[in-house]
């Protein structure tokens, strides 16, 4: 058929009944979305809340698009009904009937008001013009878009209300519970941090709450890449933050339980240790006293008192003990179960450097002795060098005050002399190596 009009070349029947055909599967897919749009849980979420900020915005217009759609849906089955009346008025079409169809199939057959879209962005009317004309596959394309849109809006939304509000008030819910557990031990806002941080996530989570119900959209994070409508997720950054600071209280409230539980058990090492530290100090003094009256030429460092501030704070303790003030307990008692370590070990330390000169003198007595048995195993105790310089060493050693630079001095006499008298063992190389060599016998 050559003959062609505004909407190009006449379509044949063969044409026209395809067009219907697939025209109308459109029109029913069209209309089961557009139903669907209607009964969605979150739309009818929308219509009654109270909405906020950008999800106020944003549903202003998906509901003047969704109105439109229903304009421009009404339009399209009335052009496609008169379509089929003109199809159905004969079996054989005339020529005139498929050049009326060829017109409404393909041309610009659909004329909607132009206040009918007024509201809707990036479809609003032409300034001027009273309505405007669309092609059935134009119109489609529209309804398409305005749908995509529309969608995005309500899936969006209900995404976030499905997921945050119930989420927050199961926190909430673990919040309360933690509170009581919190003041039954004490820890309250202006009292113990984690009291103060319990009321924070308290109101934080109230104003989330609120938030979220009133603005779901402010929560939502679109998919990058993604066309698809309600392509994204809910922002949980601040739910998720406040998830973590409950737990981090949570384990807080723990350590007191716990510091409840195992108190006075550990009160009572706690009392053990500086009691321990106190008579080793005890014995340090006692100690420097005795080595100042024995050892001469030697500075001996100077004892500290007992641990008496520790020994106030561990009071303290047990006061907080029998006052159930578990909150003030706990980091008390962990500061001074690692002070009185500490004090233990300057006790153990000062004994040792106060009693480091009778440390010296027992081992240069135990020297001069070992060679004096070592010299009469061989016969020669009654060396008369040797007998003078023992009796030398042995005086220094076993007087007070002694002088140990000048008693180390007479053992280190006594043993080059005894090793002199015992020389070199017979066939043992000497210094130089040789054979004729001796080295120290009975050594």
């Amino acid at each position: 058929m050559g003959v062609t009009g505004p909407a190009g070349p006449v379509m044949d029947r063969d044409e026209v009944d395809r067009a219907l055909a697939r025209l109308g599967a459109e029109h029913e897919a069209i209309e089961t979305s557009l139903l669907a749009l209607q009964d969605h849980a979150g739309r009818r979420l929308l219509e009654g809340a109270g909405l906020t900020g950008v999800t106020e915005e944003r549903w202003a217009a998906a509901e003047a698009s969704i109105t439109l759609l229903w304009t421009y849906f009404d339009a399209y089955t009335q052009t496609l009904r008169t379509a089929r009346r003109i199809r159905a008025r004969r079996r054989w079409s005339s020529h005139e009937d498929l050049v009326e169809l060829t017109e409404l199939l393909r041309g610009e057959s659909v004329t909607v008001a132009g206040s009918a879209h007024a509201g809707a962005p990036a479809l609003s009317a032409v300034p001027g013009r009273p309505s405007e004309r669309f092609s059935l596959t134009a119109l489609v394309d529209r309804m398409n878009e305005l749908y995509a849109s529309s969608l995005d809006v309500v899936v969006a939304a209900d995404a976030v209300w499905s997921a945050l509000p119930a989420r927050i008030d199961l926190l909430a819910a673990e919040l309360q519970r933690t509170r009581r557990l919190a003041h039954s031990v004490g820890v309250r806002p202006g009292e113990h941090p984690a009291g103060d941080d319990l009321e924070r996530i308290t109101r934080t989570l109230t104003r989330l709450r609120e938030q979220v119900v009133s603005d779901p959209l402010a929560f939502w994070i679109p998919a990058e890449g993604s066309a698809a409508p309600g392509g994204g997720r809910p922002d949980t950054t601040v739910y998720d933050r406040e998830a973590r600071a409950l737990e981090d209280v949570r384990r807080e409230i723990d350590a007191v339980l716990a510091v409840r539980k195992d108190a006075e058990q550990r009160i009572v090492r706690l009392r053990d240790v500086l009691n321990r530290a106190d008579r080793t100090l005890a014995e340090a003094r006692t100690a420097r006293g005795e080595v100042l009256a024995k050892i001469a030429a030697t500075e001996v460092p100077v004892v500290s008192g007992p641990p008496t501030a520790l020994q106030e704070q561990l009071a303290t303790a047990a006061e907080y003990r029998r006052q159930a003030q578990w909150h003030r307990l706990s980091p008390l008692l962990e500061s001074l179960e690692q002070k009185a370590e500490d004090e233990l070990m300057r006790a153990r330390e000062s004994l040792t450097a106060v009693t480091a000169p009778l440390a010296i003198r027992a081992e240069l007595r135990g020297r001069l002795d070992a060679y004096r048995a070592k010299v009469a195993r061989h016969g020669l105790a009654e060396d008369p060098e040797l007998v003078e310089r023992y009796e030398k060493a042995r005086r220094m050693l076993w007087s007070a005050p002694c002088d140990l630079r000048v008693a180390e001095q007479a053992v280190l006499r006594y043993q080059r002399a005894a090793a002199e008298l015992l020389g070199p063992a017979p066939g043992a190389p000497g210094p130089g190596g040789g054979p004729g060599d001796r080295r120290e016998a009975g050594a």
